[in-house]
């Protein structure tokens, strides 16, 4: 009998569960005691997490070089915690583990806080020797081990965030104790974070293509969970972050239909999507993978894709330094890359002697938000308006607490990047496989991960995702294609301070793509010259170039980054004298006013001014324009091209 390398994997889950007494929902909660931990952290207020990508090296080797340049990233970043996310050592040998150690040691006696996690390159040997023997010293004292799972499954409490670290292919297992650990901690926690080295939908990998579409049959653990998991993340608000993919990945997970998120509410007066973020960290090894399979459009967005391969026109490999900073209610986020082609710890550290790091994705956002998924320009004309498929940049209100009203009130998404992906098959074994025909498997893909292109649920990527093998009736194909991201763009409130007359507004998402275009290999390509892959629109012909707006950089680099112009009105709480007030914005100098008082213009709000900027006096053309709205009596509006934070500022 022929077995997939997934249906192999199935197998590796099923004794995974029965080391682990099956379902977890039954098990309680062990503390690790016995002094075998690591030195307990000191007490924090902010929390910033680095992220650690896979560091195998090829071999009984780890990859020095990328490892250490990481590490230095994030310590300058200001990490006090790092996340290796699984697959430290190829091969889960002594040397190798020795190799990691002798990098981390001495950044952890500089304090930094390691919290490991095992990925598929530790398991079996690794685990019941290597892995704890190592691990044990940086695993902290206070973790909190999941029963029949110990240094496997573990979370920590750092300041108001809970932090859970999840073996390899453990989600579906550890799913139930997860809640169960959540519901004992409720109000001790601003934010979850949960880590694994895979994740439920992943870029080449993702538990649910191997597990359910691909998975064994009568092996229902993760399909019986599929909803449940994507509606508790969704509910609390997770930040989900793994390794595996060697690549970088930004995306949204959607919720279940039937999923009310409790943001939805009157009282609330603000929205948050039914969705959860799912960031895969990138590269810090001596490969890259190409983007296989591409975006699964039913549950997933994506916002931030970047793979280097060193490959197919692909001219280096890239390294990956990721910081999440939580501080009260606020998370902040930045990924910062670099490049590299050495092959092996011999090759010396050649680029990452002096790395040249730029930041290529970031986002701001607190608890207390309204948000928008903004898709590209490209969608084709006469696609009907369903699935989020709007390219403008208008909102509902965004209410703060203190009363002030804020509003997207124009613009377009005009400044976009591209990415394609290559083709990749998914296989029946008849008698082993869930589906038993590859019609089942046509069904299962698009029940699961794949958008059915009709006309009242278009699919942007192509007319049809999957398709039968023309040579073989066992296997089904995804066809290569080219998908244009999205942007995730929030409004968020944050509570006034000393220096603010009014709750601040922290913009976020507009300034994140800057006209990239690469291959599934990672390979430069042009978005104003280069058409698409074959099939690549909904109709089944070619996405075509695009022609973009004079600020687009084409750049990783996103200091280059300038946002395509749009436009918000900001009320001020009702009661608040307006002749007192202007509208303000964050700057590097502290709070500023956006405009002086002579360049403010006196008229209400209209989208002409998006495109004709009215009269000004001379010396106001350097100035963001900035209008107030007489009529409404306390409503000021600005045009931008940038993320920003605003609020209403004292004259």
């Amino acid at each position: 009998m022929k077995l997939s390398l997934h249906g192999a994997a199935a197998i590796v889950m099923a004794l995974a569960l029965a080391a682990c007494g099956g379902d977890s929902s039954d098990n309680d909660a062990v503390d690790n005691g016995g002094g075998n931990g690591g030195t307990p952290p000191a007490e924090r207020t902010a929390v910033r997490i680095g992220l650690l990508p896979d560091t195998q090296g090829g071999g009984d080797n780890v990859s020095i070089h990328p490892m250490k340049a990481v590490l230095d990233k994030e310590a300058e970043l200001g990490a006090n915690i790092v996340i290796p996310v699984g697959d430290l050592t190829d091969h889960g040998t002594t040397r190798e583990f020795q190799q990691w150690t002798s990098v981390a040691q001495s950044y952890r006696d500089a304090g930094i806080e390691f919290l490991p996690l095992m990925g598929n390159h530790e398991d079996s040997y690794a685990y019941s020797v290597e892995w704890i023997e190592n691990m044990k010293h940086y695993i902290p004292e206070d973790a909190v081990h999941m029963a029949g799972a110990q240094y496997l499954n573990y979370y920590v409490m750092r300041g108001n965030v809970m932090i859970f670290l999840l073996k390899y292919y453990n989600l579906p297992i550890a799913f139930d104790w997860i809640k169960q650990e959540v519901a004992a901690h409720e109000g001790e926690f601003d934010h979850l974070v949960i880590a694994s080295h895979d994740g439920l939908i992943g870029a080449k990998y993702g538990e649910t293509r191997e597990m359910i579409v691909e998975g064994v049959a009568g092996d229902d653990h993760l399909m019986n969970k599929w909803d449940d998991i994507r509606a508790f993340f969704s509910k609390y608000d997770v930040i989900w972050v793994q390794g595996h993919e060697h690549m970088y990945q930004r995306s949204v997970i959607t919720a279940p239909i039937w999923v009310d998120p409790t943001s939805w509410t009157v009282e609330d007066g603000n929205y948050r999507l039914p969705q959860y973020m799912q960031i895969m960290s990138g590269n810090a090894s001596y490969k890259g993978y190409e983007f296989r399979y591409g975006e699964r459009e039913l549950v997933q967005r994506i916002v931030a894709q970047k793979m280097n391969t060193l490959d197919n026109g692909s001219t280096a490999y890239d390294v990956n330094a990721s910081v999440l900073s939580f501080d009260g209610d606020r998370v902040d986020y930045q990924s910062w890359y670099t490049e590299h082609t050495i092959g092996a710890n011999e090759d010396g550290e050649k680029e990452l002697a002096d790395p040249q790091w730029k930041l290529m994705d970031r986002f701001s956002r607190t608890r207390n938000r309204c948000e928008r998924l903004v898709y590209p320009t490209s969608i084709p004309e006469g696609t009907r308006p369903v699935m989020y498929l709007d390219s403008q940049y208008i909102s509902n209100d965004c209410l703060a607490p203190d009363g002030s009203v804020a509003r997207m009130v124009g613009g377009i998404n005009d400044t976009f990047n591209r990415v394609e992906s290559r083709t990749r098959d998914m296989e029946v074994t008849p008698g082993f496989s869930r589906a038993g025909s590859v019609i089942e498997l046509a069904r299962l893909a698009y029940q699961f991960l794949f958008q059915m292109n009709e006309s009242w649920t278009p699919n942007l990527n192509a007319e049809n995702r999957v398709v039968p093998n023309a040579d073989d009736a066992n296997v089904l194909d995804i066809p290569e294609t080219t998908i244009d991201l999205k942007e995730l763009v929030t409004m968020s409130w944050q509570a006034a301070g000393g220096d603010t007359a009014s709750d601040v507004l922290i913009v976020s998402g507009t300034q994140n793509q800057t006209g990239t275009y690469s291959s599934a290999y990672g390979a430069a390509k042009d978005l104003e010259a280069d058409t698409g892959l074959p099939g690549s629109q909904p109709d089944g012909s070619t996405k075509q170039p695009h022609t973009l707006p004079a600020t687009a950089s084409k750049s990783w680099d996103l200091a280059t980054a300038v946002s395509d112009a749009y436009a918000l009105t900001f009320d001020a709480p009702q009661g608040r004298d307006p002749g007192t007030l202007t509208l303000g914005w964050l700057t590097d100098e502290g709070w500023q006013p956006i405009a002086s008082a002579d360049c403010v213009v006196e008229q209400p709000y209209d989208a002409g001014v998006l495109t004709s900027t009215p009269t000004r006096p001379a010396g106001c053309d350097g100035q963001p324009l900035v209008g107030f709205d007489a009529d409404h009596g306390h409503r000021w509006w600005v045009v931008l091209q940038q993320d920003a934070e605003l609020a209403l500022l004292r004259r």
